[in-house]
């Protein structure tokens, strides 16, 4: 799959094989070309690759190394978080609208960054994957306004992490936060075991976010991800309290 815009278009229940993530370049990139329908994409992930390219330009699929990650146990909160929490100030939802929380992630403006890889092919993609129960948003709204969220998909005990956006201070950390500690308690039905954050940011870093060799990751995909739908388990972490005492 070099390059090779004639790949068919598959459905969830069809796969192919990626070339190896070991065969990568030294940015990451294992393949070019292809198309995003949801087989092609679920196919990607579960082999520990995902898709990043901008508008005019070939569809590239990545696996870098080293990849970064978060254990849900190594979670860090900073002080300010607690209070914003603790404050009230924001409510919290899981799967209100996807639609919109994926449309403000495109929009969001990147640091060093011009445009958006968040294109509209890869929206109506992944809207396709959130109606089969595969890709999820968190909300967070300032008196029924939505200021914040994220999106990513679910995948048995991995969560891979899509994007985040926020249109007031914090909003985008308190959704990450509120996600984390209701997938993490012990009411929850999700058994998380590992965030896929995929490249370094000083935001997620600040949550304790780290990088592991390509080949550990790759050999947690195999034991934790498993490809089946789960909007009902998200939906469930709308009646889970967030705790933020510890």
């Amino acid at each position: 799959m070099s390059n090779n815009p004639e790949l068919p278009y598959l459905l969830p229940d069809q796969r192919i094989s990626f070339p190896h993530p070991s065969t990568a370049d030294f940015e990451g990139v294992v393949a070019v070309g292809g198309n995003l329908s949801p087989g092609v994409l679920l196919s990607a992930y579960e082999q520990g690759i995902f898709p990043w390219y901008e508008d005019g330009l070939p569809l590239l699929w990545w696996s870098p190394d080293p990849r970064f990650v978060l254990y849900p146990e190594n979670l860090h909160i900073p002080r300010r978080i607690r209070r914003v929490i603790r404050n009230g100030r924001f409510s919290v939802s899981f799967d209100a609208s996807f639609d919109e929380v994926i449309s403000l992630c495109s929009r969001a403006p990147r640091r060093g960054q011009h445009g958006t890889w968040i294109t509209n092919a890869m929206m109506r993609s992944y809207r396709e994957l959130h109606k089969l129960g595969f890709a999820h948003s968190v909300e967070v709204y300032r008196d029924d306004l939505l200021v914040g969220g994220l999106y990513g998909l679910l995948f048995g005990r991995v969560f891979c992490g899509e994007s985040m956006f926020s249109l007031e201070r914090d909003a985008s950390k308190v959704a990450f936060v509120h996600f984390m500690l209701r997938a993490a308690s012990p009411e929850s039905p999700l058994n998380l075991h590992l965030i896929d954050s995929q490249m370094e940011t000083q935001h997620m870093k600040a949550f304790g976010a780290e990088c592991i060799p390509r080949d550990a990751f790759l050999n947690l995909v195999s034991t934790h991800l498993v490809a089946e739908p789960a909007a009902d388990a998200w939906k469930m972490l709308n009646l889970i309290p967030t705790d933020i005492s510890s």
